[in-house]
């Protein structure tokens, strides 16, 4: 019987790579995006479009049922969604702090408890939580979204271990600066918290910085994040983390090594803060 995958977040970027990527390893895939019309693109190339939004119970949970009813099973949920939004902690509303962790944590988590009954009954399976290096290192005005990606990875950490028995994977994905929306996007977010912020100089540096060519002709392209997951769900014995993409593994290297005030440091200055 042909597996059945979901991936969400798949109207483009490392979604939209992921989709094909699996469509290519041979399962049926379902692309899920709010718009389906993002996703014709991927309709012509046979992926399944599907209408689903992370931050809607019933939403997810149709989406799920549609999957069960033509298919039978869900073998591999990839959880892609989520977005990153930037702003000193002091300045972003806490209603879109509350989304921020309603569409990076709490969609991906809802998504697993729905998954979860009908590949226990299999005793096999494989979720993928698409989590970031930000999830195990921190820059300056993401807290709020690095707040969502380590509680990615904590939450992983304990589901790894819950499900095992039943035979099921859970595998975390940590990009790196990879070439997609992600970073103009959070960029635009940080700088709609400039005007009147105390923190304007650090937003400005930042932004630019997000915004600069040079570091987005080094980002990685999104296929690189699709083999990773086509690797991860075919082994046998996945490894828990993939650390993948442009400065991943330097940085977390760099973040384990270094004290609290030394990364700080590092990381002001590739940002280029002003200096205290």
């Amino acid at each position: 019987m042909t597996k059945t995958a979901l991936v969400t977040g798949a109207s483009a970027g490392i979604g939209e790579e992921t989709a094909r990527k699996l469509q290519s390893l041979g399962y049926t895939v379902y692309g899920a995006a709010r718009r389906t019309d993002r996703l014709q693109k991927l309709a012509g190339e046979g992926i399944r479009p599907l209408a689903m939004d992370v931050t809607d119970d019933a939403s997810m949970t149709a989406g799920i049922e549609t999957i069960i009813a033509e298919t039978g099973r869900i073998d591999v949920l990839v959880n892609n969604a989520g977005y990153g939004s930037y702003g000193a902690i002091e300045d972003v509303p806490i209603d879109e702090a509350r989304r921020q962790f309603e569409v990076n944590m709490f969609g991906l988590g809802r998504l697993v408890q729905l998954v979860l009954p009908q590949m226990r009954a299999r005793k096999s399976g494989t979720i993928v939580n698409v989590s970031s290096m930000g999830g195990k290192l921190h820059t300056p005005l993401g807290g709020w979204y690095h707040a969502t990606k380590f509680a990615v990875e904590g939450f992983s950490d304990a589901l790894r271990m819950e499900v095992a028995p039943f035979g099921i994977n859970v595998v975390v994905i940590e990009p790196g600066g990879i070439r997609t929306e992600w970073a103009g996007i959070a960029a635009d977010h940080l700088e709609e918290t400039a005007r009147g912020s105390a923190y304007a100089p650090q937003i400005t540096a930042v932004a630019k910085t997000m915004r600069s060519e040079a570091i987005a002709k080094r980002q990685s392209p999104p296929s690189v994040i699709a083999d990773a997951i086509g690797k991860a769900v075919t082994a046998r014995r996945p490894r828990t983390r993939y650390a993948i993409g442009f400065t991943a593994k330097p940085l977390i290297t760099t973040r384990r090594l270094l004290s609290d005030r030394a990364f700080d440091r590092v990381i002001g200055t590739a940002m280029g803060l002003p200096r205290n």
